[in-house]
């Protein structure tokens, strides 16, 4: 399980660290909010822990920023702060849970393992819309039994649509959600599109993604041309 730390006093993460590698999971640490954004942002975690109280950015904002901007990794807030309010403030920033220092460490593997399970409970669930199917835990998409082969891009952009369908996904979110602030030139989206229909559609009789001019895209068992 790879776990993301973000916690600017170095003795707590170190001790943390230490922990963390030897209950047998992969921690990357961060010593402020910034540097905590980029790595949650570009790489890929099970848990962020994240201390509320941290340079650049505080964890209730850098925790608020990411559920922003769909990243959607189980996030348990540290902090010394035991008022209601507080733990209020955290969960309305999206944090799934709240452990106050001091705390024991065993506790803190114990609540990182729990959000961990939940989380690979929430892949294991198929999506499906009609006869399509996606097994994020295993990668697989299959449409009326039939299995589809997609590249990276196009298994992403399938899941995204499939996680909204019945509604709408613009282009700029679509965009965002895949490249982040590095996108390719702009056919790229258009290209991988076309990929993903000539995959998921024409070997059958009804459509499912459908293209909503100028606005985006959504995949739909009926659909309005529009």
């Amino acid at each position: 399980m790879r776990v993301l730390l973000v916690e600017d006093n170095a003795d707590i993460a170190a001790n943390i660290i230490d922990f963390l590698e030897a209950e047998g999971w992969e921690p990357d640490h961060a010593r402020d909010g910034l540097s905590g954004m980029h790595l949650a942002l570009t790489q890929t975690y099970d848990v962020l822990i994240l201390d509320i109280m941290l340079p650049g950015m505080d964890g209730l904002t850098l925790c608020s920023q990411l559920r922003s901007q769909g990243i959607q990794v189980p996030v348990l807030m540290l902090t010394a702060r035991d008022t209601l309010p507080d733990k209020l403030a955290g969960f309305q920033a999206g944090s799934d849970d709240y452990l106050v220092k001091p705390f024991a460490l065993p506790e803190l593997a114990a609540r990182v393992q729990a959000l961990g399970q939940r989380r690979q409970r929430q892949e294991d669930r198929t999506l499906r819309l009609a006869d399509l199917e996606m097994h994020p835990g295993t990668h697989k998409v299959t449409r009326a039994g039939r299995p589809i082969t997609l590249n990276k891009v196009t298994y992403q952009i399938l899941e995204i649509l499939l996680k909204a369908a019945p509604n709408l996904v613009t282009r700029d979110e679509l965009t965002w959600q895949i490249w982040r602030d590095q996108p390719p030139g702009s056919d790229a989206l258009r290209s991988h599109l076309y990929a993903l229909r000539q995959a998921v559609d024409k070997p059958f009789d009804q459509p499912l993604l459908h293209t909503i001019r100028g606005v985006g895209y959504r995949l739909a068992v009926n659909h309005e041309a529009s």
